[in-house]
């Protein structure tokens, strides 16, 4: 029988969903593959032995808590477990009752540092997804130490400096893993968005995590760039004291994001993963601007980005005229396309699935059996 792999996938966003499909579809289709996640909508297609089940979220409220007993401290080594919660309960039933049921070769946890311990305590490996961020405390550590390996959906000179050889060494780096790769042609992608050849294209993108850029800063922006056309796709944050040019637009959440970031001239974004991994497959002149994330996640990951030089930096959109002129010149000037698609593996999943698959057997194979003769070798070495 061939152990099957669990996958716990957190569903804020799309990044861990679409993750968990690249993985899936790699994966040998002798090998079943159970999802967990709160969500099943979120879901790109999946192979047919991969199948979801759902189970109540870890962190969002349904009426049925005790809130009583939030007085009580959560213990260092977690991040999210509050007491007198029937959905946590009823999640981590459904996981610890699989794991007897299933047997499984391991599970992923993609992410949540409370089911990687769960997994761990229960006498099942697990493989933990690396995110960027301030990940120095003792639940992150505890995941991390405890899993059998850890898998990175970005490439190895993404890595932060405080990492160090042991963790490096069990940690497969798969740049563009769960992200479309497939860069559109420059002028077919303006024709799907109707963007004229010749006009410079500014396009401002935010994942789904968040609430998006603020609209005040980037009309600055818009009107210190007047030549330019400036077009947003996700979130916009609405400010009422906005004052708006005639060259910038919103277009929304959009089903073709990589059209956009193809067509753009400049590209100015959050630092999510899934973001990062577009812009860089395209290769574009980019200004990285990190939102608000737990851990600072998005901050860390832009400190990398600037580390590797495959992007313009700034802690915030730019507040006036002139620092929107340099920040835009800037990201052009460094502008270093070879080194940005060297960022992207050429097979990500499939790398990644390979990993997986070889780490399986290093955990299930039987251990040698030593003679009474080497083991005394053993003992004496």
């Amino acid at each position: 029988m061939t152990r099957p792999i669990g996958y716990f996938v957190h569903h804020q966003g799309r990044g861990h969903a679409e993750r968990s499909a690249a993985i899936a579809h790699a994966l040998p289709s002798s090998r079943p593959l159970t999802l967990f996640c709160a969500r099943d909508y979120i879901f790109p297609d999946l192979p047919a032995h991969a199948e979801i089940v759902r189970i109540p979220s870890l962190f969002e409220p349904t009426g049925g808590e005790a809130g009583s007993m939030d007085w009580v401290a959560t213990p260092s080594t977690l991040h999210c477990a509050p007491l007198g919660w029937p959905g946590i309960r009823a999640a981590m039933a459904t996981l610890t009752e699989w794991f007897e049921r299933a047997d499984p070769a391991l599970i992923i946890c993609d992410v949540s540092a409370e089911v990687a311990q769960l997994a761990r305590i229960c006498s099942v490996p697990h493989v933990k997804i690396v995110q960027h961020g301030d990940r120095s405390d003792p639940g992150h550590r505890a995941a991390y130490e405890g899993a059998a390996g850890l898998i990175a959906p970005f490439h190895r000179d993404l890595a932060q400096a405080e990492w160090d050889d042991a963790m490096l060494r069990k940690t497969c780096f798969a740049g563009g893993l769960g992200v479309d790769l497939r860069v559109p042609e420059y002028e077919v992608a303006r024709q799907r968005i109707g963007v004229d050849p010749g006009e410079e294209l500014i396009v401002v993108l935010s994942g789904g995590g968040g609430d998006g850029f603020g609209q005040a800063p980037l009309g600055v922006g818009a009107r210190s760039r007047p030549s330019s056309r400036w077009i947003t796709i996700g979130k916009v944050q609405r400010d009422w004291h906005a004052t708006e040019p005639a060259n910038i637009e919103h277009r929304g959440w959009v089903d073709n994001a990589a059209d956009y970031v193809s067509a753009a001239d400049i590209v100015i974004s959050s630092t999510g993963n899934t973001v990062c991994q577009q812009v860089l497959a395209a290769a574009k002149p980019w200004l990285a601007i990190p939102e608000w994330r737990y851990f600072d996640e998005q901050r860390r990951k832009a400190e990398a980005l600037a580390t590797a030089e495959v992007a313009t930096v700034r802690s915030h959109l730019p507040s006036s005229a002139h620092a929107w002129v340099d920040a835009l010149a800037q990201a052009a000037a460094s502008h270093r396309p070879a080194r940005q698609r060297a960022m992207i593996d050429e097979a990500p999943a499939q790398r990644t699935a390979q990993w997986l698959e070889a780490l399986i057997d290093r955990l299930w194979s039987p251990a040698p059996i030593l003679s009474h003769a080497s083991s005394e070798e053993f003992r004496k070495s």
